[in-house]
């Protein structure tokens, strides 16, 4: 198993501990478990940068990841933190795609009305909320002339919690 497997090998084991560790258990692990491979990775760094053209494609990589390696540590120090960004970059993966996408709206006010519909989709699943039932129930109650209840009561965060009663 490569060296960043062995890594990723002990976050899935955390992961998918039941019960699920408390950060403290998070800690140990990673202080017993994933720092002595971050260990390896640096005294194999150091040994091989001598070795290899700085201008390879291993000493490019070397050279940018041997000052970064304090840093990279800090993560097995803190149960909360993340191996990785992946799950920030999954997050705005829709959003980057959609600033490519506004490049063709047409119009800079069907662009920004685009990235409104963006924003309140993904309130909706910050929130818990099914967009689809959301839409529906606040294009219902927009369409109903009886209506009195607040626009702002409309937004997913707000709609979520005054779900089942009356408006």
């Amino acid at each position: 198993m490569g060296t960043i497997a062995k890594l990723y090998a002990v976050e899935k084991q955390i992961r998918e501990a039941e019960p699920p560790l408390p950060e403290n258990l998070i800690v140990k692990k990673r202080v017993e478990e994933s720092q002595p491979i971050l260990r390896e990775l640096h005294d194999w760094m150091l040994a091989e940068y001598p070795k290899v053209l700085p201008s390879s494609p291993i000493g490019r990589a070397i050279a940018y990841a041997l000052p970064l390696m304090d840093s990279m540590k800090l993560y097995t120090l803190h149960g909360q933190l993340q191996i990785d960004n992946n799950l920030i970059e999954n997050a705005i993966r829709p959003i980057a795609l959609g600033r490519k996408n506004y490049l063709f709206a047409g119009t800079h006010a069907t662009a920004q009305n685009a990235a409104m519909i963006y924003s309140l989709f993904a309130t909706c699943k910050k929130h818990g909320v099914n967009p689809h039932d959301w839409l529906l129930d606040v294009l219902r109650k927009l369409n109903n002339p009886t209506y009195d209840g607040k626009f702002s009561d409309l937004l997913p965060h707000r709609w979520k919690n005054h779900q089942g009663n009356p408006s």
